[in-house]
Parts: C-alpha cells; sequence; structure tokens
C-alpha cells in the first residue's frame, strides 16, 4: 500500500532527514514536518527563505546550496542537475554550535536558462563528519604529541626536495633524538618518555619559522623540515635548538629532567638530492653526533673513507647472507688446556665461512656487522647444529659454543639444546655454553633464567671477555656461571704491563674464593704461563695451547 505524505514525512524525521522545495522566484523554501527542530532552529521562520537559510551557512564553508544551485554548472535536459554538497549551519549564530548538514538534491530550469526551483533532501552528519574530520587528523598529525608524523612528513620532505631543485632554493632536513632516553623510559616509565618528547618538541618549536615543520619520526626522535635554509643557517639554526632544550630542566608529573639532544642534519638539495639519500644521510650525521657525545649537532659532509665503508659493510653482508643461506659454514676448533699438564680440557668452536672459491676465512671481524643486521641468532642456530652433530658423533668431544644476546631472548635455541639433550643426555655434559660479560649484565635477570635452563641440561656455562664489561662478582655468584674467561686484552702483554699484572692476579683469586675456574685467553708465552700459573688460573687459550684447527681435535686422537 503506498504511503501517504505524512508517513512519509514521520519515516524522515525519525532517521534524521528532512526534505524541501525551494522556489526561486518568490524564494519560498518549504519543508517536510519536523525540519525546524532536525536543524536546531527555534522558529520556522528562519528556514523558510533561501535567503533565510543562507544567512544560517557557516562563513568558512567553502560552497552553499545557493551557490550550488544558482551559479552551479550543468544543463537541465528535463531531469534537472543534481548535486551533493556538505557545509556547515549556525543555527543559534555565529557563536553558536555547528551543525553540519549533507545536502543531496536536483535544481530545475523548466525550459528557462537558470534555476527556477531545486528539490532535495538534508541529513545532519556531526558524527560522520566527526569521524572524517579524526580520520583527516591521523594522516597528518601524531596523535601523543600533536606534531606531524612521520609520513606526512615525508610527502613533505619530498615536494621540498623537488621545489628546491626546480626553483634553485634551499632547505635542511633534520633528525633529533634525545639523549639518554632510554634510561628515562627504564627509570620513570614509557609515559614519563613521551612527556619528554613532547616538552622537547614544544620548545624546538618555540624556536621555528613560520613555514618550517616538524614532526615526530619515531618514538625518541623529531624531525625539522627548515624551508629556505642554507648550510649556514642550518648550523645556527641547530644550535639554537640544543640550546633551546638544555637552557632549563623539563619537569613531567614523574619527574625532572635535564635534556640534552642531538641532531643531525643534511642540506637540500646539495647533499639530499631525493628523500632517500635525505633520511640516510641525516640519520648518519645524527650517528656522528650521538658518538660524539651529549648535545651535538653534526652537519652530513662527503666521506671517501665512510663510503668506502658501507661498500664494504654491503659486500660482508652479501657474503654473510650468502654463507647463511648456502650452509657455507665450517667449524674450527682451538683447544683450551690445563695450565700444568697441557692435556686439553675442552675445544672452542669458532666459526668460519666457505668462499664461494672454496677458500676459508674467519668469520670473527664479520660476525659484529651480523649482529647489527639482526643475523646473529640465525648463525648461532646453524653454528650449533654443527656442534651438536659433533657432540652426538663422537662421544669424546668437549666443546663450547658462543652465544649472541639476541640469541639468549628466543627460545629456539634452547629448544633445540634441549631436544638433542633428551635423546643423548651425554651431550648436556659434554657442552659449555660461551656468553659474553656485556651481553650477561644487559639484562641479569633474563641471563639468570637462560644460565638455569642450561644448569638443567647438564651443561656449563663460561662468561667470555671477562674484564671488558663491568660485571660485579656479586653478579657472577647470582648467575652461578662455572668458567670465567679472562678477556684477551688483560693477557696479551701481561709481562710487560704491570697494570694488567695486577688486575689479572685479583680477579684469578676472586675467582677461585668463589669456586669458579678461569681461563686466560690469547696466552703467547711461557713467560705468561708461569705467571698466570702462580696467581691460580687453570686453564690457557692461545698462541702456547694451539692455533684453531679445521681438523677435528678427535680425528688426531683416532689416528694414534
Amino acid at each position: 500500500m503506498p504511503m501517504d505524505d505524512a508517513s512519509i514525512e514521520q519515516v524522515l524525521a525519525r532517521n534524521g532527514e528532512a526534505v524541501y522545495r525551494w522556489t526561486i522566484g518568490d524564494d519560498s523554501l518549504a519543508w517536510s514536518a519536523g525540519a525546524a527542530r532536525l536543524l536546531g532552529v527555534a522558529d520556522p521562520a528562519a528556514i523558510a527563505t533561501g535567503a533565510a537559510y543562507h544567512a544560517l551557512s557557516d562563513t568558512g564553508n567553502p560552497v552553499s546550496r545557493r551557490e550550488q544551485v544558482l551559479k552551479g554548472l550543468g544543463f537541465d535536459n528535463g531531469e534537472g542537475v543534481s548535486y551533493r554538497i556538505e557545509y556547515a549551519l549556525r543555527p543559534e549564530g555565529l557563536d553558536g554550535p555547528v551543525v553540519w548538514i549533507e545536502d543531496i538534491g536536483r535544481w530545475y530550469a523548466e525550459g528557462s536558462r537558470r534555476a527556477v526551483r531545486a528539490e532535495g533532501l538534508v541529513r545532519v552528519i556531526n558524527e560522520r563528519h566527526a569521524r572524517e574530520q579524526r580520520l583527516a587528523f591521523l594522516t597528518r598529525y601524531d596523535t601523543e604529541t600533536g606534531l606531524l608524523n612521520r609520513a606526512y612528513l615525508l610527502d613533505l620532505l619530498t615536494n621540498t626536495i623537488a621545489d628546491a631543485r626546480k626553483f634553485r632554493t634551499s632547505a635542511a632536513f633534520l633528525q633529533i633524538a634525545i639523549d639518554d632516553l632510554p634510561l628515562i623510559n627504564a627509570a620513570y616509565g614509557l609515559q614519563a618518555g613521551d612527556r619528554a618528547v613532547v616538552a622537547v618538541a614544544q620548545r624546538i618549536r618555540g624556536r621555528l619559522r613560520e613555514g618550517d615543520a616538524i614532526a615526530r619520526y619515531s618514538g625518541g626522535k623529531l624531525a625539522l623540515l627548515l624551508m629556505n635554509c642554507d648550510e649556514q643557517e642550518m648550523q645556527v639554526a641547530a644550535e639554537r635548538f640544543l640550546a633551546a632544550v638544555r637552557e632549563d630542566v623539563i619537569v613531567t608529573p614523574e619527574a625532572a629532567f635535564a635534556i640534552t639532544v642531538s641532531i643531525g642534519g643534511v642540506a637540500i638539495p646539495r647533499h639530499g638530492r631525493n628523500r632517500a639519500e635525505c633520511l640516510e644521510r641525516a640519520q648518519e650525521s645524527l650517528d656522528l653526533a650521538r658518538g660524539a657525545g651529549r648535545g651535538r649537532f653534526v652537519a652530513f659532509a662527503p666521506s671517501a673513507e665512510r663510503a668506502e665503508q658501507r661498500r664494504a659493510n654491503a659486500a660482508l653482508s652479501r657474503q654473510l647472507v650468502g654463507a647463511l643461506t648456502e650452509r657455507r659454514l665450517r667449524l674450527a676448533f682451538q683447544p683450551v688446556v690445563d695450565i700444568a699438564t697441557r692435556r686439553p680440557l675442552f675445544h672452542e668452536a669458532l666459526l668460519r665461512l666457505v668462499q664461494p672459491d672454496g677458500s676459508i676465512v674467519s668469520a670473527g671481524h664479520v660476525m659484529p656487522l651480523a649482529e647489527q643486521l639482526g643475523l646473529a641468532r640465525l648463525f648461532d642456530l646453524a653454528i650449533l647444529e654443527l656442534v651438536l652433530k659433533a657432540l652426538a658423533d663422537h662421544q669424546e668431544a668437549v666443546l663450547s659454543v658462543n652465544v649472541a644476546p639476541e640469541t639468549i631472548a628466543a627460545p629456539d635455541w634452547l629448544a633445540l639444546v634441549t631436544e638433542m639433550v633428551e635423546r643423548r643426555p651425554d651431550i648436556g655434559r659434554r657442552l659449555i655454553v660461551e656468553i659474553t660479560e656485556t651481553s650477561a649484565i644487559r639484562n641479569i635477570k633474563e641471563t639468570e633464567l637462560f644460565v638455569d635452563a642450561v644448569h638443567r641440561l647438564g651443561a656449563r656455562v663460561a662468561i667470555d671477555d671477562f674484564g671488558a664489561g663491568y660485571t660485579s662478582f656479586r653478579s657472577l655468584r647470582r648467575l652461578a656461571v662455572d668458567v670465567v674467561k679472562i678477556d684477551g686484552d688483560f693477557v696479551r702483554a701481561i709481562t710487560a704491563s704491570g697494570d694488567d699484572q695486577i688486575f689479572v692476579r685479583r680477579l684469578a683469586e676472586l675467582a677461585r674464593d668463589l669456586g669458579i675456574e678461569t681461563v686466560a685467553e690469547w696466552v703467547q708465552d711461557e713467560a705468561a704461563v708461569r705467571l698466570l700459573a702462580g696467581w691460580g688460573v687453570q686453564a690457557i687459550q692461545g698462541d702456547v695451547s694451539g692455533e684453531a684447527s679445521l681438523d677435528p681435535p678427535w680425528a688426531a686422537t683416532n689416528s694414534d
């Protein structure tokens, strides 16, 4: 059954909509029932004419219904010309709240050249408009700081580079990092760190010129885009930003901080001809600034040495990935011997890379790069598989294997050992796991759990390179390590260095009192052996005890 006009108007009102007919000749504007209430108008006369309705429009509207109909493009061929617009009304005056309207309709010329009437439907879209505005905000701004976000700044950077090259102007791109932000996060919590970032951004923003842009680049990093700024001006601006941050303490609800920042910058387009180049060189400069100390600025300058190092790193990374994916890995075995009898106690398994041409090279000089590339854990797993196979195939083998910090934090390395030990319990008794002192102190609790898990498998734990970091003997006792390997830097020239002699002697005495075995690394000659033996060091490793060999030590034993 067809709906009558009253029913239609009720449906419209319940759905927050109203229809209208606007007659252009006398400017009369007829509405369906409830339209005044829907639009927030107290007196229906306020929307009774096109002029009156237009008077309610917000002055900031880019387009109004009046303009769309009276000046609209198009030709009425008898079916009318459609329009769909959004605009804001202020039904209570300029100081009143805004009501956002979606207006969908058609205007009709009825044989004339211009519109003589318009008919349409309006609906209030306040909630939808708010959502759209929120989405528009999120496409440009960081929600926590109100700064531009990284994506939007990078778009600005791309456009700025293009304009600088086209119009021969200059600009600068800067990356800013808060010094010691991880310490603030650890001491006071992540919220305190976020507030510190906001406070730093506010201070820097107060020193920017109109047209410059500041963004949150990452968690603790900011980025700046300085327009019409040459290299000399970039230096001056950076010093101004450094001073703005350090001039006074930053107070948050959690604490007060004396903060400094490090800044790296690149001149556009001289040293930043595209976005990727700008990002890479600004980051490189920031790293140099942080390496030079707190509160520094470094502008990018070309360096043949750094360029060569990057090329070398790229070559090494390809070499590492190739060796890993193609399983071109071998083990070399260096003996650790009893200092008195020179009988091998165990052998340290060291990684060697097989080159595509068949030659074999030490991996020691490239493993730091593997850690930087996040490959250390994969190499540790690959080496562990070789070590476990050797232990399974040769019951007389006793091997130690090094483990990187990120490997300790991951479960798969321990899972692999556990699976093998469950099948062959004797393997656990013949395995020594070496962790560096620096990795041990990075997270004592995590290391303690790892050491306990290794001990449950029947294996022993050694602290490698002891003395290179700051581990206290209290930490050693807490970790319950079995072996301390004294860092070779203190042993290599021990016969000529009184300071090294004092350090190693005291270390050996304390380890003995705690019941921890000691191994001296990089022992060069018999004179050093005599000193070490006199101080109670139990084992040695180095030139005196034998170099690392690709030939398994049990092969020589079997041939005898």
